[in-house]
C-alpha cells in the first residue's frame, strides 16, 4: 500500500474522464450580449452579427447531421462517402468558436507586468505589486468569462514532477566533504544553493536542506497538499479573491517570518489561471499572461515557460523607463520574443515601456538637446521625453527585427511598436490624462485583434460549412454525366502532376537553408571557445558560482532562476548558427507572394491551380448543370489546405529547436561528468570538464550533426505535407465521383438546410460591408469631436 501513496503520503487522485461530458448548452441571448461589453457599440454590432452568423451555421449543420444519422441508423454498412460527410459535419459542429488570443507580458523582475495587467483590467491591486523585489512567482493567466464569480485555479506540480525536482535539489545541496570557512561562506552565498534551501524549507520546514532525497520522500510537508493538484478559489468581489490569491503567487522575502500557510506550497505551483466575470474592459477570448523573464529550475515549469511564450500570438516586452536603454536582461527578453516569432505562433511584438511618468525635471532640462521650445512644466517634459523614447526605441527595435525576420513580416508594418505607459498615472491622473497613460490604447489594440480574428474565423467557418452542404445536397441528386469518369481521370492526373511540382517546390524552399547553415557552422566553430568563456566567467570569479554551475550541469546546460539571468550553454553555442539562418528560416514560413524560399505561397498557388482546373473541367463536362459538384471541389480544397497551415505551424518549433536539442544531446555526458565533481577547486575543475567535453564534441562534428538533424526535420516536414496533400486530394476526388462508384446512397432531403446555408454564405459580404460602414462613421465622429484636455491642475 505504501507504494500506492505519493511523495506527500496521500492516495493518488483519480483522473476524471472528460470523454462523456454533456455537450455545452446553447448560450442565452443575454449571455451572448454580455460577452461584448468590452467593445464600443459600433464593434459590438459587428460582433453580434458574426456571432449570429456562426450560431445559425451551427444550427444548420446540427440539423443536417441529425438527418444523416437518422437516414443511415439501421443500415448494416455505411458508404465511405457518407462516413466522410458525417465525420466532417461533426468536426465542424464541435469546432471551437475562436481559439483564445494569448497576449504575453514578458519582462524581468520589477518591470511592472502585474501593475500593467491590474490597470488594463481596472483592478488596482488585484495581482501583487512591489517596486522593490520580484512579486509574481509563477505564470499567471488572466481572462474574462461568463462565470458569475471571480475564480482562480492554482495548478500544482504532479507527484512525479516534484520528485524530479526534489532529486535535483538534494543533489545540488549534497556535500561530500567538510569545507573551510571561506569555502563554506561562498557555498552559502551561491544563488542556486539559496534557492534550493529556501524551496525545501518552505515545503518541509527548517533543516530540510540537510536531509537526503530518501529522507525527504518520507517527510511530511508543512501544509497538506490537495491530491487533485488543483486549488480553486472563488469570491464575489475582486478584492476578496485578490486577498485569497496573494499568498499563493506573491514571492515573499526570505528573511520574512510572518508568511501565511499558503506560502508553504509556492515551490509546487506550476501556473495560475484567473477568470474575471464579464469584464467591461477585457473581452472574452483574450488571455493576458504574466510571464517571468527567466524560466524555472524545474523542468516541467521551464518547459511550460517556453510553451507559454510560443503559444502567444502577441508578446509585449515589458521594461521600465529607467532600464529600457540597455542591459543584458532587456536584450535577452527581446531576443527570446523574436525567437517566438520564428518557432511559435507569435505574429506581433511590441515594447511596452512602463513607469513613463517618472522623470527628474532639473536633470532632464540640463541634458535636453532637442527642440527650441522651452519646457514649462513636468507634464510637458514627460510627454516630450516619452515621444523621444518612442521614436528612438521604434527605430532600434525595427532594425533588430529586420535583421532576424523577413522583410515582409507583418510586425515590421505595425504603426505602434513602442508604447509608453504609466499604471500609476492611470489611477491618479495628477500629471497625465487617461489617454496619455496609453492604457486605453493597449485595450483598443486587444479589442481590434479579437474583432479581426472573429471576422476571419467566422468567414472561414461559414465558407467551409457551405462547401459541406453543397456536397450533402448533391448526394441524392447527382446524376452520371457523359464522360464524367474521363474528366475525373484527367483531374486526378493533373492533381498528381501538381503534387509532384509542389514536392519539388517545398524541397527548393528547404534547400535555401543549406548555405546559411554552413556559414553559421563555420562561425560557431571559430567562436565557440569565446562564447563558452563568456558563459562560465563571473565578475566575482568563482565566488558564489560553484553550485550554480552544478545546477547548470544537472539540467543539461540550462539554469533558470527567479533572480539571475537565464543560463543556456546549448543555446549560446548555437547562437552563431541561428544568427545566420534566422532571416531565411523566417522567410520560409512567412506569408506573401510566392518566392523561392516561401513555403505557404507555394501551397496557395497549388490550391489555386487545382481550383482553376476544376472550374475548366466543370465547364467542359457539363458541371454547369451540376454546380454543386464544382463548388464542393473548390470549397473542399480550401478547407483541406487551410488545415495544412496549422500543421506546419505546429511542426516548425521542432524544426527550429533541433539545433539546440542536438547540441544538448551531444553534450549530455559532458554535463553529467562535470556535475559529479566535488572537493577542492571543484568549480574550476567543472569548467575544465565542460571545456574539454565541448572541444571533443566539436572536433567530432557536433555542429555538423546539428545541421544534419535540422535537415532531417525539414525532410520529415516535407514528407508529412506531401502525404497529407496526396491523401486528402485522393479522398476528395473519390467523393466527387458519381453514384456508380457505390459510395453514395439515397439520403434524407437536406434541401431546406442547403438553401439556408446559401443565404448565410451570401450574407458574409453584407456583414463585412456593414462593419466597414460603421467603422467609417465612427472615425468621422472621432475626427469631429474636440480633443480632451490635460488632467486638472496641469494647465499653465
Amino acid at each position: 500500500m505504501a507504494e500506492m501513496k505519493d511523495v506527500f503520503g496521500q492516495e493518488p487522485h483519480p483522473v476524471e474522464d472528460d470523454l462523456y461530458k454533456e455537450p455545452m448548452r446553447k448560450r442565452r441571448k443575454s449571455d451572448r450580449d454580455q460577452r461584448f461589453r468590452a467593445f464600443p457599440s459600433v464593434e459590438q454590432s459587428a460582433l453580434k452579427e458574426y456571432e449570429k452568423l456562426e450560431s445559425r451555421t451551427r444550427r444548420v449543420l446540427s440539423n443536417t447531421y441529425q438527418k444523416l444519422i437518422q437516414s443511415v441508423f439501421l443500415d448494416d454498412s455505411i458508404p465511405n462517402g457518407v462516413k466522410y460527410l458525417i465525420n466532417r459535419l461533426l468536426a465542424l459542429i464541435e469546432k471551437p468558436t475562436v481559439d483564445p488570443i494569448y497576449i504575453g507580458l514578458f519582462g524581468s523582475t520589477g518591470a511592472g507586468k502585474s501593475s500593467l495587467i491590474n490597470a488594463i483590467i481596472q483592478q488596482a491591486m488585484f495581482l501583487p505589486v512591489s517596486g522593490e523585489s520580484i512579486c509574481t512567482s509563477c505564470i499567471v493567466q488572466v481572462s474574462s468569462g461568463c462565470c458569475a464569480q471571480y475564480e482562480a485555479k492554482i495548478h500544482l506540480l504532479s507527484d512525479q514532477e516534484w520528485r524530479e525536482e526534489l532529486k535535483n535539489l538534494t543533489k545540488l545541496l549534497h556535500r561530500t566533504e567538510e569545507l573551510g570557512r571561506e569555502e563554506a561562506d561562498a557555498w552559502n552565498r551561491d544563488e542556486a544553493v539559496e534557492e534550493a534551501t529556501w524551496k525545501l524549507q518552505m515545503i518541509y520546514g527548517n533543516g530540510a536542506e540537510s536531509k537526503n532525497y530518501e529522507e525527504l520522500l518520507r517527510a511530511k510537508p508543512k501544509r497538506k497538499i490537495p491530491t487533485s493538484r488543483v486549488i480553486t478559489l472563488k469570491a464575489e468581489e475582486a478584492e476578496e479573491l485578490s486577498i485569497k490569491l496573494d499568498p499563493y503567487i506573491r514571492t515573499q522575502r526570505r528573511d520574512w517570518d510572518g508568511e501565511a500557510a499558503e506560502m508553504h506550497i509556492w515551490p509546487l505551483i506550476k501556473h495560475v489561471e484567473v477568470t474575471l466575470p464579464k469584464s467591461d474592459l477585457i473581452p472574452e477570448g483574450v488571455v493576458l499572461v504574466d510571464i517571468p523573464g527567466t524560466g524555472d529550475f524545474n523542468s516541467k515549469r521551464d518547459e511550460m515557460w517556453k510553451k507559454t511564450i510560443d503559444k502567444c500570438s502577441v508578446i509585449w516586452v515589458i521594461s521600465d523607463i529607467e532600464r529600457v536603454s540597455g542591459g543584458r536582461a532587456h536584450e535577452d527578453l527581446l531576443n527570446e520574443s523574436i525567437k517566438a516569432c520564428q518557432r511559435g505562433f507569435c505574429r506581433d511584438v511590441a515594447l511596452v515601456v512602463t513607469k513613463a511618468d517618472k522623470l527628474h525635471l532639473p536633470e532632464y532640462l540640463r541634458e535636453r538637446k532637442a527642440g527650441n521650445q522651452a519646457i514649462q512644466s513636468q507634464r510637458e517634459a514627460v510627454l516630450e521625453r516619452n515621444e523621444m523614447i518612442k521614436l528612438q526605441r521604434t527605430r532600434i527595435l525595427k532594425e533588430k527585427l529586420k535583421r532576424k525576420l523577413p522583410a515582409d513580416f507583418k510586425v515590421l508594418e505595425a504603426s505602434d511598436l513602442v508604447y509608453t505607459v504609466s499604471a500609476q498615472e492611470y489611477w491618479q491622473q495628477a500629471l497625465l490624462t487617461e489617454e496619455e497613460t496609453e492604457i486605453p490604447k493597449l485595450r483598443e489594440y486587444v479589442r481590434k485583434r479579437l474583432l479581426d480574428k472573429k471576422r476571419r474565423t467566422v468567414t472561414k467557418y461559414v465558407t467551409e460549412a457551405f462547401g459541406l452542404l453543397l456536397l450533402t445536397d448533391s448526394f441524392s441528386s447527382t446524376q452520371n454525366l457523359p464522360n464524367e469518369h474521363l474528366h475525373m481521370s484527367v483531374l486526378r492526373r493533373f492533381a498528381e502532376e501538381k503534387v509532384e511540382l509542389l514536392e519539388k517546390a517545398i524541397g527548393q524552399c528547404f534547400a535555401c537553408m543549406e548555405q546559411p547553415l554552413q556559414e553559421g557552422i563555420r562561425t560557431a566553430r571559430t567562436s565557440y571557445r569565446c562564447i563558452l568563456r563568456a558563459c562560465l566567467v563571473r565578475s566575482k570569479g568563482n565566488q558564489g558560482f560553484h553550485q550554480t554551475l552544478k545546477a547548470v550541469c544537472l539540467k543539461n546546460g540550462i539554469y533558470a532562476s527567479r533572480t539571475l539571468a537565464r543560463i543556456d550553454l546549448n543555446e549560446a553555442l548555437t547562437q552563431p548558427i541561428y544568427d545566420q539562418i534566422d532571416p531565411v528560416f523566417g522567410s520560409i514560413f512567412r506569408t506573401g507572394k510566392p518566392t523561392g524560399s516561401a513555403l505557404m505561397p507555394h501551397i496557395d498557388a497549388f490550391k489555386h491551380s487545382l481550383q482553376e482546373k476544376m472550374t475548366e473541367i466543370g465547364i467542359r463536362s457539363g458541371w454547369k448543370y451540376d454546380s454543386c459538384k464544382k463548388n464542393f471541389l473548390i470549397q473542399e480544397i480550401s478547407a483541406i489546405l487551410g488545415g495544412l497551415e496549422d500543421h506546419i505551424l505546429r511542426r516548425k518549433r521542432r524544426v527550429y529547436e533541433s539545433l539546440t536539442a542536438s547540441v544538448q544531446s551531444d553534450l549530455k555526458l559532458c554535463y553529467e561528468e562535470a556535475a559529479q565533481i566535488t572537493g577542492k577547486k571543484a568549480c574550476e575543475r567543472m569548467k575544465d570538464a565542460i571545456r574539454r567535453g565541448v572541444d571533443r564534441q566539436v572536433a567530432e562534428g557536433m555542429f555538423e550533426r546539428a545541421q544534419e538533424r535540422m535537415q532531417h526535420q525539414f525532410q520529415q516536414l516535407k514528407t508529412g505535407i506531401v502525404e497529407k496533400v496526396k491523401g486528402s486530394i485522393t479522398t476528395m476526388l473519390t467523393l466527387a465521383s458519381s453514384q456508380g462508384d457505390g459510395l453514395y446512397k439515397e439520403l434524407a432531403d437536406v434541401g431546406s438546410e442547403y438553401k439556408e446555408m446559401e443565404k448565410l454564405h451570401r450574407s458574409l459580404r453584407e456583414v463585412a460591408e456593414n462593419a466597414r460602414l460603421r467603422k467609417g462613421m465612427q472615425e468621422f465622429l472621432l475626427r469631429a469631436s474636440p480633443s480632451k484636455a490635460g488632467p486638472p491642475g496641469t494647465s499653465l
